[in-house]
């Protein structure tokens, strides 16, 4: 059994009190309004939030959390998570998918350039890897980079990019084809494109079924040019890149899970005890009463898997695991707290009955935005053919 430190614990709830003061009044309003709380990023900077995994070189605080730096973002996830999913989302992405890729795989010069804004919340940024026809299926990205002396020219376009187009967007990582193998598969690389770059395009924001108060957007790419010096890495390593992003992101939505399914055993068990019906709460029967023990057991299964996996990173990052061992637990708590949270969901609408698909209640926004729990990161079929992989299971 994975326990948390003292450490990780008393951190939970400065996060906790963080997000019922500053988001809980009032993502009911960002929520209906489709309105991304730009506000929010900066004080999120100020609580260190962005600088978990960071060196202090960068303004980040890596080095003061003993007990797991990594460990320490899926407990601020979590606590987010359990106020709003669109919030959690903020700060899994702005770290997992836009500081991790420079953080990891960027020169100095990368580093010293974007990291100390991102950190601090005064800048967010962003990781264009999904396609319109591009998705899990990454090998057949079309959004290309040809080289024109010390250019990269980009042309192409990507979709569902979070954190891409907001006020203080400052960069968007991008997955580009910039060449061909012997085999004819494409030499894939990652290229930062700067915000505002004549040729990137952010389009306007999407009208999605939940997450309504995160940013998400599709770019476009026409003849833009940007500097040499922004391939990410070195060319050709784009494909190692994402996957390696990826596994760690599928451990943060893992978090954003958990915190989703913790809340809605909050809701169904306040909810049952004091909702009335045949004279009685409705917990006494076992119709109800059973359904959220049952969410109850997810809930903890959830948890567990997902630290696990957190601490496996941690342990990595120390140079103890493998990246086999921690691909393999990413996958397994990506897969089973996110379909846990979409049951949880609808097992806390059911109980609150005809309230549950009120608005009113925040049951109804939760199971609006679990949903994309399951595709993000990788979709459930990603997860199992991961895990059927590491099994030594034959493969297509």
């Amino acid at each position: 059994m994975f326990e948390l430190s003292k450490e990780h614990e008393d951190f939970r709830k400065v996060v906790r009190e963080f997000a019922e003061a500053e988001v809980e009044p009032h993502i009911a309003t960002w929520d209906r309004d489709h309105h991304f709380p730009v506000h929010l990023v900066p004080k999120m900077g100020d609580l260190g939030l962005f600088g978990l995994v960071v060196p202090e070189e960068f303004g980040g605080s890596r080095e003061l959390s003993e007990d797991g730096p990594f460990t320490a973002l899926c407990v601020a996830i979590e606590e987010l998570g359990r106020v709003d999913q669109s919030v959690g989302i903020t700060l899994s992405a702005g770290v997992g998918l836009g500081i991790n890729p420079i953080l990891t795989y960027g020169t100095q010069e990368q580093k010293d350039r974007f990291l100390p804004d991102l950190v601090a919340g005064r800048a967010l940024a962003g990781f264009g890897l999904t396609e319109p026809d591009a998705g899990s299926d990454a090998g057949a990205t079309r959004t290309r980079a040809v080289r024109d002396g010390d250019d990269w020219v980009l042309d192409g376009a990507k979709a569902f990019i979070t954190n891409s187009g907001t006020d203080i967007t400052s960069v968007v990582t991008v997955t580009a084809r910039t060449g061909s193998a012997a085999d004819g598969s494409p030499v894939v690389s990652a290229i930062m494109v700067p915000s505002r770059t004549p040729g990137f395009t952010v389009e306007p924001a999407y009208h999605k079924l939940g997450w309504h108060a995160s940013d998400t957007h599709g770019l476009t790419f026409q003849d833009c040019r940007v500097p040499s010096g922004n391939l990410l890495g070195r060319e050709g390593d784009g494909f190692k890149q994402f996957l390696k992003t990826l596994d760690d992101g599928r451990i943060a939505i893992s978090a954003l899970a958990v915190g989703m399914s913790q809340r809605m055993l909050e809701e169904a068990t306040a909810y049952a005890s004091t909702r009335t019906a045949f004279g009685r709460p409705i917990g006494t029967n076992q119709g109800v009463s059973f359904q959220i023990a049952d969410l109850a057991v997810m809930v903890e299964a959830s948890r567990q898997l997902t630290y696990k996996a957190a601490w496996l990173k941690d342990e990595l990052e120390a140079g103890r695991r493998s990246v086999a061992e921690v691909k393999q637990a990413a996958a397994v708590c990506k897969l089973y707290s996110t379909e846990a949270a979409v049951t949880a969901t609808r097992i806390a609408t059911q109980v609150f009955g005809g309230n549950g698909f009120m608005e009113e209640y925040p049951v109804a926004r939760f199971y609006r935005d679990a949903k994309i729990l399951e595709i993000g990161e990788g979709t459930s079929e990603v997860q199992r053919m991961v895990i059927a992989r590491h099994l030594g299971l034959p493969t297509a």
